[in-house]
């Protein structure tokens, strides 16, 4: 068996995209987070529930299953931690009796408010690596990627 150093570069784990794009948005995801983490006690599945919550307004949980990418299990978790600290509120969804539609309360806003500023800042300096140009190409790329994903899986992107 052909070990790394004798193995076809096309072979690597190191050359593999998607574990590239993996370990950068942890990379991203976990410096972000350390910020909001000692502050104010969140984990980054609570916060991406509340980045979208802030941004969106009311959704359901399937919504934010969607929106996050997360399992049904972690947006459950973060929701009901949400729900406890009570920055997050819930009411039954009059279009599905088996769902609920969540959204940020006052306190959930302005722990928001508090921690978005300080996120842009962060991912800021994190863009600051690359010019306009190739952030807005970066992102059309990820829109690519996503939607190839999503027409695999037979959704609409």
């Amino acid at each position: 068996m052909a070990d790394a150093e004798t193995r076809p570069e096309s072979t690597r784990l190191a050359d593999y995209i998607p574990y590239r794009l993996a370990i950068t948005s942890n990379a991203v995801s976990s410096l972000i987070s350390g910020e909001y983490h000692s502050e104010f006690g969140l984990k980054i599945p609570e916060w991406r529930i509340m980045a979208v919550l802030g941004d969106a307004g009311p959704l359901t949980q399937r919504d934010l299953v969607r929106a996050t990418l997360m399992d049904k299990v972690a947006v459950n978790r973060a929701c009901k931690m949400l729900g406890e600290r009570g920055l997050v509120a819930r009411s039954p969804n009059a279009a599905d009796g088996r769902s609920h539609h969540l959204w940020l309360t006052d306190e959930g806003r302005a722990m928001y408010d508090r921690i978005w500023p300080n996120a842009l800042t962060t991912y800021e300096k994190i863009f600051a690596a690359l010019s306009p140009a190739e952030t807005a190409k970066l992102r059309a790329l990820l829109d690519k990627l996503l939607n190839a994903v999503r027409t695999i899986e037979g959704e609409s992107p």
